[in-house]
């Protein structure tokens, strides 16, 4: 018989039993669910329903259980509607009638709302370990041609000279603030609701906070009708995700543009490349292209618990039942994605002579409008003269550093001898010396703040 079958003048249906049935996504629970279970053994006791040989024999139970299902031997039933119909009932199989004393006070509401928090809470500390290889595997890249020059896009066209250095460490910054937004997902988390009931709370003298501190919550729930229906923590984590798979969609974006001929600033290690089954030439970066497949997925993920929980009444409803699917293939998607992208960053071959060569005078045209402004001229002055140069050099077909003294001077008088400096590639990286510039100090600044980050 169902938990709740007695009522009940006819069997469900089987269809409905098909539908309604969720241990295929949720068996992964079995842990949580497991600790979640102990957990309330122990409150169980201290409030006096159980005795002292009765929560042994319940906790020995629960033992044996999560065994079974470490080792791959725990048998499911077509009786078992979710993890948690099934635990009970292999654990009353193994433990005697004494199981059936364990869901005392606890609904299937508040327990799984207990254990989706704690395997996200999990789930954020696995991913930030993911993000935080990742992020040194930036680093590494980026301290090994800290100041490497090659060209930095704006609209995907040539716009001033960086260094792979500076480029490799501004997917550092995105990645920590993912971080960040994991660990408030985790806080979020946080707030144990078991102790909740089904709606409106438990009448027996259970200690909720003895409960929370046992499992790792930082606090209880305010209100046991909240408790059971908060699901805020897992749209947290899908955010934190999906937006994480945009960052990491936006590196592979960067990198397959890299390392196509026409560009050819980095060679992808065959170990993170696939061909193609008609063309023998072909090596094709197949892991980018996929980061930026998947991006997709984890927004849609996001997109649709929050479609699922805009209309929800009060309390547990069974859409509820929903909540799960999306968050498991987030964590799987990125439990797979991250090391990935680690492992193809850290093989990553550089062709600093490619982007060397890529690096033309008309991307020092700002430089020789600061020239100007440092002679005195305002800054919107000296744009329009620069680019009246430009144009010039355009119409000439010849290269902006190659305009001569005179033609300049025609263009304003201020320009001088000195004016040649202005196309001194290594200068020019090195006049933006502030906080997050190209200039070498800035990098080892900036270098060393994001190390001392991955150290805290």
């Amino acid at each position: 018989m169902k938990l709740w079958g007695a009522r009940m003048r006819a069997p469900l249906n089987p269809l409905v039993e098909k539908l309604n049935a969720s241990l295929p996504i949720d068996i992964r629970l079995f842990r949580e669910d497991i600790d979640g279970s102990l957990a309330w053994t122990h409150g169980l006791q201290r409030a006096g329903i159980l005795s002292t040989d009765e929560a042994r024999r319940i906790r020995d139970g629960l033992e044996k259980v999560r065994a079974e299902f470490v080792t791959g031997s725990f048998a499911v039933l077509a009786s078992d509607e979710d993890i948690h119909t099934a635990v009970e009932r292999r654990l009353t199989e193994l433990s005697g009638d004494v199981g059936g004393k364990l869901h005392t006070g606890r609904s299937r509401n508040d327990q799984v709302a207990t254990d989706f928090r704690l395997w996200i809470m999990r789930g954020c500390d696995s991913l930030d370990w993911e993000l935080r290889t990742l992020q040194s595997a930036l680093l590494d890249s980026a301290e090994a041609a800290l100041e490497a020059p090659f060209p930095g896009y704006t609209h995907t066209q040539r716009a001033q000279p960086i260094t792979w250095g500076h480029w490799a460490m501004s997917h550092f910054w995105p990645l920590e603030r993912d971080r960040g937004r994991l660990k408030d997902a985790r806080r979020s988390a946080g707030i144990l609701p078991l102790g909740s009931g089904a709606l409106s709370g438990v009448v027996f003298a259970i200690d909720r906070h003895a409960l929370g501190k046992e499992l790792g919550f930082h606090s209880v729930s305010a209100s046991s009708l909240d408790g059971v229906r908060d699901r805020d923590f897992a749209v947290e984590f899908l955010f934190a995700s999906a937006l994480t798979g945009v960052h990491l969609s936006q590196i592979a974006e960067q990198l397959i543009l890299y390392s196509t001929s026409e560009f050819g600033f980095v060679v992808i290690d065959d170990s993170y490349t696939t061909g193609s089954s008609l063309m023998p030439q072909k090596k094709n970066p197949d892991p980018l292209e996929l980061a930026r497949g998947k991006s997709g997925r984890l927004i849609g993920g996001l997109v649709g618990l929050l479609t699922t929980l805009k209309g929800l009444p009060s309390a547990y409803d069974k859409d509820l039942q929903e909540d799960k699917q999306p968050v498991f293939e987030a964590f799987d998607t990125l439990s797979l994605l991250i090391p990935v992208m680690t492992g193809l960053i850290s093989t990553i071959h550089l062709q600093t002579d490619r982007m060397l060569a890529a690096l033309s005078p008309e991307m020092f045209a700002t430089d020789l409008a600061d020239y100007l402004v440092a002679k005195g001229i305002p800054f919107r002055q000296a744009h329009a003269l620069v680019g009246m140069a430009v144009r010039r050099a355009e119409e000439q077909g010849i290269p902006l550093a190659s305009l001569s003294l005179d033609e300049l001077r025609m263009i304003s008088g201020e320009f001088g001898e000195d004016v040649t400096r202005v196309f001194d590639l290594q200068a020019a990286i090195n006049r933006r010396r502030a906080i997050g510039g190209t200039a070498g100090e800035a990098l080892f600044r900036q270098l060393r703040s994001a190390r001392s980050l991955l150290l805290a």
